[in-house]
């Protein structure tokens, strides 16, 4: 399947994370996407951070509430790639500098307390040899009183392959997380403007907000970054 088939009709998924690795096996590629339904969430835009990206209210006198909008989005510590939708990335990329796991940091963390969505936090790292993980962190019942903690490892990545999650399985009242396994996706090109753009093109025109696409060197772990904003004019 290719990301645009599994994108394309689903009018929100919420935030993506997408990891995998180019088809002539030299790269890690990842991708994050934000869409939002409401005012808040979609005053926001990605800037770059340094080697990272992070998210920027659009207009700040229209931002309500940044507890759960405004984080790091991507950041690099010690040879590693961190993407989250929202603030763990930091809990796991401060975990990562006292040289502890991915696992371990999100086991401190949770869903989101945004009742009755619960909204799944999802969280990826890619190491330095290319080899990946990714994460939800979900309620367990309706009630949001128990967490499920689920994690995936990818210790030696398909050429040409990647994995996709996102917060939702599809739009809703509550809005229900998503299920099972993440999507296997075709990964056609390791140009981080050419993914961007193929993912942007099957997000829904409404709802999309944001979306950041880089692809790191494996040698050299130079990584090189494309973001599209719809609020181009606050970026």
């Amino acid at each position: 399947m290719d990301i645009i088939s599994a994108l394309h009709g689903n009018t929100y998924p919420g935030r993506g994370i997408f990891i995998g690795r180019s088809p002539n096996n030299e790269k890690a590629v990842i991708a994050y996407f934000i869409m939002g339904r409401s005012e808040n969430s979609r005053n926001r835009v990605f800037v770059s951070d340094g080697e990272g990206v992070r998210t920027k209210a659009c207009d700040p006198s229209k931002m309500k509430d940044p507890s759960l909008v405004i984080y790091s989005a991507v950041r690099r510590i010690n040879g590693c790639t961190v993407v989250t939708n929202g603030d763990q990335t930091d809990t796991v990329c401060d975990f990562i500098a006292e040289g502890k796991s991915f696992e371990a940091a999100l086991r401190t963390r949770t869903f989101e307390p945004d009742a009755p969505n619960f909204t799944t936090r999802i969280s990826g790292i890619v190491f330095p040899d290319g080899s990946y993980r990714l994460s939800i962190l979900k309620a367990n019942d309706p009630e949001g009183k128990e967490a499920r903690r689920i994690f995936w490892n990818y210790e030696d990545p398909s050429p040409g392959k990647g994995h996709l999650i996102h917060t939702y399985e599809h739009d809703g009242d509550p809005l229900p997380s998503f299920e099972d396994e993440p999507r296997e996706i075709d990964i056609s090109s390791e140009n981080p403007e050419v993914l961007a753009l193929e993912i942007w093109s099957a997000l829904d025109s409404e709802n999309k907000v944001s979306l950041y696409c880089a692809a790191i060197d494996i040698k050299t772990g130079i990584i090189s970054g494309f973001i599209i904003n719809k609020n181009e004019e606050c970026a």
